[in-house]
């Protein structure tokens, strides 16, 4: 998840609890009850022969894939997937850098039959999952970057995975190696795709220039990630996602260039309407504010301003994305006010992540059916409204979801579970849970020519 709007002070009072949840042993058992009823190919290098994935010859098995069987596949990997998100945990790699981390992503694809192509777009690997029954073609992405050093929040000396896309890439290789195990009973093709350069919001723009949505004939893709949500939980995003972002130089003339500048960027600033969080309170609030239908985070606009050698810079992420149109015009209007100040923005804005309302409320009724109703949240928001995500440009080829996961323990402060803060540590009992759901999920999915949507 990438952030762009400058830096915020890391949370001090660890200790704040939410009304999401409490330090009691009514939340363990509840997630007991969830775990429980969750529970219920030939390898190539870079030069994978793209073409289609095509359909898969129908023989094999007579059931699709249950729900109990996934538990069973997961129960029986859980350990190894903790070890390994572990050891990518200990070797974070900067966007674009993702060498190691896509050396491990290929072994473990390979290992598990599936037909595997490295180097694709920079670092990113596909690999290619075939069924043995008739059904769809269906994608589901991980991203494998860490966060660099200037974008922690309050700074950092070193990149680390302070987003959870180690958490990301571990959930997807379990889903990879679950259906695998299960592909007799498998329907349809399913395309894992490892992404490099999220945070720098590059690395989806070179895997679709790559070809891979085109070239394994794509028709939906799925992504979850980490979110400040209690363990166990999951925040769907029908309709909703996040917000893209824009950016703006005002440059003034004349003698009084700074202090005009200094004016000119309080005065735009005061456009924001929400403001950056600076506290865990602040935290809870964005959170609570996201499960409110036409609540205050339904139309917002985050905005940073700075001054600095006679120009302005603005930074701005805003929600429903049509309302770049109308900041933009704002700040034209403001800056007219000074005689000679020119106004210079970017083609277009970076793009929002809209996820197609219809199969949000798809998965969100799959969720409810197959971990618990008391399970699953509904976000009315765009969340969080300080970052943006390159996911949106498969959204805008193709339908698909994006979920939030939750990883905060039970009693942890909000800061454990918010990505990009210094002490994010993730509950890695959430990453079984993410490859049960989402394993039965893309199953339904890539079945869903053959048995309805």
């Amino acid at each position: 998840m990438a952030r762009r709007m400058g830096r915020g002070s890391a949370c001090g009072d660890r200790g704040v609890m939410t009304h999401h949840e409490g330090r009691t042993a009514h939340a363990e058992r509840a997630l007991a009850r969830r775990t429980l009823l969750l529970t219920g190919g030939a390898a190539t290098g870079a030069g994978l022969a793209w073409g289609t994935a095509g359909r898969a010859t129908a023989h094999g098995g007579t059931r699709g894939v249950a729900q109990g069987a996934v538990g069973a596949e997961v129960a029986r990997l859980e350990r190894e997937l903790i070890a390994l998100r572990r050891d990518l945990h200990r070797h974070p790699e900067t966007p674009g850098q993702e060498r190691r981390t896509a050396g491990v992503v290929a072994r473990e694809l390979r290992a598990a039959g599936l037909t595997v192509a490295t180097g694709v777009g920079g670092h990113g690997v596909v690999g290619v999952l075939r069924g043995v029954r008739p059904g769809r073609t269906v994608a589901y992405r991980a991203d494998m970057d860490a966060v660099p050093p200037k974008d922690i929040i309050g700074g950092g000396l070193a990149a680390a995975h302070l987003c959870g896309h180690d958490v990301h890439t571990t959930v997807s290789l379990g889903v990879a190696r679950v259906l695998a195990r299960l592909r007799t009973r498998l329907s349809g093709t399913v395309v894992f795709v490892f992404q490099p350069a999220e945070e720098a919001l590059s690395g989806a723009r070179a895997l679709i220039d790559a070809g891979v949505l085109e070239r394994t004939g794509v028709e939906e893709i799925h992504a979850l990630h980490c979110g400040p949500f209690p363990v166990g939980r999951f925040a769907v995003t029908p309709g909703y996602g996040l917000p893209g972002q824009d950016k703006g130089e005002v440059t003034l003339p004349g003698p009084d260039a700074d202090g005009a500048a200094g004016r000119l960027a309080a005065e735009i600033a005061a456009l924001a309407t929400v403001a950056q969080p600076r506290t865990p309170a602040d935290l809870e609030r964005l959170i609570a504010d996201a499960q409110v239908p036409g609540g205050p985070l339904a139309r917002f606009v985050a905005l940073r301003a700075s001054a600095q050698d006679g120009k302005v810079n603005v930074s701005y992420r805003c929600w429903p994305q049509e309302r770049y149109r109308e900041v933009r015009a704002d700040i034209r209007r403001l800056a007219a006010a000074y005689p000679g100040a020119s106004v210079s923005f970017p083609a277009d804005p970076f793009p929002a992540m809209v996820c197609p309302e219809p199969d949000g409320r798809r998965l969100a009724r799959h969720l409810r059916r197959t971990v618990g109703r008391d399970a699953v949240v509904e976000l009315h928001a765009a969340f969080p409204p300080f970052s943006g995500e390159d996911f949106a440009l498969y959204l805008d080829r193709v339908p698909g979801t994006y979920t939030f996961l939750g990883v905060r323990a039970p009693g942890a402060p909000v800061t454990t579970a918010y990505p990009h803060f210094p002490d994010f540590a993730p509950d890695e009992r959430a990453i079984g849970l993410g490859v049960r759901a989402m394993a039965g999920w893309i199953a339904e999915r890539a079945s869903a020519a053959v048995t309805g949507p």
